[in-house]
């Protein structure tokens, strides 16, 4: 056997770790061997049911190991209050259990090659399209769970407060449940600003349930296990219950607003008395503004600034943190440490820095429904951090963080906990990074869920000369070149040719890339009279540019979309568009077209559109034309 090609392999790597590990354990006995001071706060014994008295050993101490429980983790019998009798076959056992049947070879086999049979159904309001394995013969109607799926202390007070919301958030809430609560994989590409509070709120009840259910199977294990040893018998075999370590939830947000947001949505369902936030006034101090912070967002006048503008940039939008979330059966405690925490919410800048910086991402070995929030402004920072962040996850660890690995579920062992992972992945519509993620990198072998909308077309004013203008591309790889030679051979000439398009001209570029392409050639054109406006403009950059472009100085003001997202500025002067492509937020198309009007005397018939696509825009192109009118532009082209 050849070790230098053979030592990456899972098995390799875990016999590595449980040597490894075996040595630590080897040397804390040798060193608990030795006399010791006694402590002030030495664990005294503890008093069982059944009066048994126990001194605790290792196997249950799980707050010295990565999956700990901390002071509840001999108070299983308080826990066992809800627990359902049928637990071992409800859907999280089924799923998540150590012997469940969905990492089969078979089932592997038909993730990595593929092989997914869909079917378009209806869930209450919500149209999906399931993707289950090609041997999965279950009816997509069976796969969904019941509201009973959901733990009775967490279920009764949410159902409360759903009857003070409206028919309509209620049924989407419930609809999402029921697929959540099944552990199918969600991607829903449709969340609505009206919507977005209320699906926050239910995915956070399900990852709440998730943790509760896992820390009620360890507290049932070890109070099994101190009854085995109280009676001198054999400790029981089928208590594989963790993972190797103890984060089992992340949350992936853009700014630290987000993760506030998360947080409220989160300790809604752990109300106080019953729940204490530890920790939670350091939280506010770093996560929100300043308190003498004015934030004119929030507080300007409605119609001032778009309203998804408001929703995604009031607050602290740092886009580096990281936050540990540990949950007892008490407390929520925030700024636990990594490898002692339940949830995670982070950006994926914050953990990729975290992970460069410790040279581990060891706590994302055990992961087990990963979350992805707002996933169109973290396409709008840097979607490689994404990638990175999932990468990194469900890999076997390089240390093994004092794992009991008699304890460790034997599909983490197997390094099968990828195709085993929920994923859950919300943005207000579709685009080829998050459907590619969607498609390609999800292994859930349980399936997955699309939610599917119907676009209408977007209202702009009348009379407006639009021109959707198309160019032939056959591969995806040869876009960007295709539309570069299109623009730069056969419309801009056209337009230089024309006094009145020449002039008081806006082209708007989305991909950043294509952004600094266009800028440089204009940059070599010196009889092109130009400004710009990107992401990295300053203010003094942009009050010049914008000065100079409505004072006719200027001819053509290119603008990048990523400038637009972030600094949302209207921009008077316009006459022209053109758009190097559609726009991914479509909103943005509208604005654009509404901007000439801010100007006294212009007419619709004195503005031009003109939107360069391929049959690759057709995910953009739908959100403006409408899901009907977008299967007119791009049928000639497919």
């Amino acid at each position: 056997m050849d070790l230098g090609e053979n030592f990456n392999t899972p098995t390799t790597r875990l016999l590595t770790l449980l040597n490894v590990s075996a040595l630590k354990s080897r040397k804390r006995t040798r060193d608990e061997d030795s006399p010791a001071p006694e402590k002030l706060n030495k664990r005294k014994t503890v008093k069982l049911v059944e009066d048994v008295t126990l001194d605790p050993g290792p196997s249950m101490l799980c707050d010295r190991t990565n999956n700990g429980t901390d002071d509840e983790v001999l108070r299983g019998n308080e826990e066992n209050d809800d627990v359902d009798p049928q637990d071992i076959t409800s859907a999280y056992e089924q799923h998540y259990g150590p012997n469940t049947e969905l990492v089969s070879d078979t089932s592997r086999s038909s993730v990595d090659q593929r092989r997914w049979t869909s079917s378009r159904e209806k869930v209450g309001k919500l149209t999906t399209v399931f993707s289950l394995r090609n041997e999965d013969n279950t009816p997509p109607s069976k796969k969904l769970a019941k509201k009973t799926a959901i733990s009775e202390r967490l279920r009764g007070p949410f159902q409360a407060r759903q009857s003070k919301q409206s028919s309509d958030q209620k049924q989407i809430q419930d609809n999402l449940l029921s697929i959540l609560s099944a552990h199918l994989d969600l991607y829903n590409p449709a969340l609505s600003l009206e919507d977005h509070r209320s699906v926050r709120d239910v995915v956070a009840l399900h990852a709440l349930d998730h943790v509760t259910k896992k820390r009620r199977r360890v507290l049932k294990n070890n109070e099994r296990l101190a009854h085995a040893k109280a009676a001198s018998v054999s400790p029981p075999e089928d208590v594989q219950d963790q993972g190797f370590t103890r984060p089992s939830v992340l949350v992936l947000l853009p700014f630290r607003s987000s993760a506030l947001a998360w947080l409220d949505a989160l300790t809604t369902h752990t109300p106080s008395p019953a729940y204490q936030i530890e920790n939670h006034s350091r939280f506010l101090s770093e996560y929100a503004l300043p308190p003498d912070a004015v934030d004119k967002l929030a507080v300007a006048e409605p119609g001032t600034y778009p309203r998804d503008h408001v929703e995604t940039f009031k607050g602290n939008v740092d886009d580096n943190f990281r936050l540990g979330i540990k949950l007892t059966r008490k407390s929520v405690k925030l700024f636990a440490d990594f490898y002692g925490c339940d949830i995670i919410f982070a950006s994926p800048l914050g953990l990729r820095m975290s992970i460069e910086k410790e040279k581990s991402a060891d706590f994302l070995s055990s992961i087990e429904i990963l979350v992805i929030d707002q996933m169109n402004a973290l396409t709008m920072q840097n979607w490689e951090h994404v990638q990175y962040v999932l990468s990194n996850m469900n890999n076997l660890p390089k240390d093994s963080h004092d794992a009991d690995f008699s304890r460790i579920k034997p599909w983490y062992l197997d390094g099968h906990s990828a195709y085993l992972r929920q994923s859950i992945l919300l943005s207000p519509f579709e685009m080829p990074e998050l459907r590619a993620l969607f498609n390609t990198t999800l292994k859930n072998a349980a399936g997955k869920v699309r939610v599917e909308k119907i676009w209408p077309a977007i209202q702009v004013p009348e009379s407006i000369d639009q021109m959707f203008v198309p160019f032939d591309c056959v591969n995806p790889k040869d876009e960007p070149e295709k539309r570069f030679a299109y623009f730069t051979t056969q419309l801009l000439p056209k337009v230089l040719k024309s006094a009145v398009q020449s002039a008081n001209t806006v082209i708007f570029i989305p991909s950043s890339f294509d952004f600094i392409r266009v800028h440089n050639h204009f940059r070599k054109q010196s009889s092109l009279s130009f400004t710009v406006l990107s992401e990295y403009s300053t203010n003094q950059d942009i009050s010049r540019a914008r000065e100079t472009f409505f004072s006719g100085k200027k001819a053509f003001l290119l603008v990048s979309e990523r400038f637009h997202f972030y600094r949302r500025y209207k921009i008077r002067g316009i006459r022209n568009l053109i758009f190097y492509g559609p726009p991914e937020h479509p909103q943005f198309f509208s604005e654009f077209l509404s901007f000439p009007f801010l100007d006294d005397g212009v007419e619709a018939s004195d503005v031009i559109s003109k939107v360069i696509y391929s049959k690759y825009d057709k995910f953009r192109l739908e959100r403006i034309v409408g899901t009907k009118g977008v299967k007119a532009l791009v049928e000639g082209l497919l």
